[in-house]
């Protein structure tokens, strides 16, 4: 049997659909085909059950053309978008497509109705393959790195080589992410060593809270690549992060996450996927959230109370304990 996966970004989207990789690999014992943009190839190029990794081209019909050639027994379609769509129609074989629930997402952000299943989405996702005979195996996530790719402790400053709290600066929208001034607050309040994670993008802001809190913060935004990133939190004591891929990561490392929730909500069900400790830190009550199931570059309403009033002392006691 061959199958083919279909979720073209991002990375923490990609992360949540390793379990269904995992358990049409093992309890169907099926060749994996796997595409997705180039941009995120590293997240799935070390899994071992993905048998071959197909990267989106800029014309789709490559892609295609290559596909075809292939001759799978089933697409599961995971991303469910016009492009994806187009693949479908394109091989002439049995396509499950996962259901993203639009209108209900539509309903919670614009009129507050909470419709929502109140399910996480890798569960939503494994009921995309349940008509294959396919069942959740409950061993969560996975993220697989090269071993050349882990940090060596001994690499970090001296003082962070003892353990470390991972603090992940980043996310696409800013109304996902905690405003500078809060996560230099944060550091203040935290009683431990503490890693800054995040791409280029972040660096000048995670520069400024070293600035104001010494070297007991250490900022690693654009100093590795992403599964050295992942190597990281791997190592780190505790996470802190926004909505975020990071998360996900995490969530695959069973890592103990406090998850920041600033416009999007948990009842989407993108909160990480994990049992036991974790902490869910979001300011309830605010009759604007959600304001967007994906994000805005500044808050419309102009107040920012999701993350300006998060209670910042609650999380540094949570990582501190």
């Amino acid at each position: 049997m061959k199958i083919l996966i279909i979720r073209f970004s991002s990375i923490g989207d990609i992360v949540l659909t390793t379990p269904v990789i995992r358990c049409l690999k093992k309890q169907l014992h099926a060749e994996i085909h796997f595409i997705t943009k180039k941009a995120y190839r590293d997240v799935l190029i070390h899994n071992p059950y993905i048998d071959k990794l197909h990267l989106l081209e800029d014309d789709l019909a490559d892609n295609i053309a290559a596909l075809k050639k292939e001759n799978f027994d089933f697409i599961i379609d995971l991303h469910h978008n016009l492009r994806s769509l187009r693949i479908r129609k394109a091989l002439p074989k049995k396509a499950y497509a996962f259901n993203k629930l639009n209108l209900k997402k539509w309903l919670l952000v614009n009129l507050k109705i909470d419709r929502m299943p109140g399910v996480h989405i890798v569960d939503r996702y494994m009921d995309t393959v349940k008509n294959l005979g396919v069942v959740n195996d409950g061993m969560g996530l996975d993220y697989f790195i090269h071993e050349d790719e882990r940090v060596p402790l001994n690499s970090l400053p001296e003082s962070h080589r003892q353990g470390f709290i991972g603090i992940a600066m980043g996310a696409q929208h800013a109304t996902k992410r905690l405003p500078a001034k809060k996560i230099l607050e944060l550091c203040r309040q935290i009683g431990k060593p503490v890693i800054l994670l995040g791409g280029p993008e972040d660096a000048a802001l995670a520069e400024e809270i070293v600035a104001g809190t010494g070297s007991r913060v250490y900022n690693a935004c654009g100093k590795y690549k992403l599964n050295q990133s992942a190597s990281l939190v791997q190592q780190a004591e505790k996470i802190i992060s926004h909505d975020t891929g990071l998360m996900h990561i995490a969530a695959a490392y069973k890592k103990d996450i406090v998850s920041v929730w600033g416009n999007t909500v948990p009842e989407f069900g993108m909160y990480p996927y994990l049992p036991g400790a974790s902490l869910i830190a979001e300011v309830k009550g605010l009759s604007c959230r959600p304001c967007s199931k994906i994000g805005y570059e500044k808050c419309p309403k102009g107040h920012f109370n999701c993350m300006n009033r998060q209670d910042l002392t609650g999380i540094a006691h949570y990582v501190n304990s």
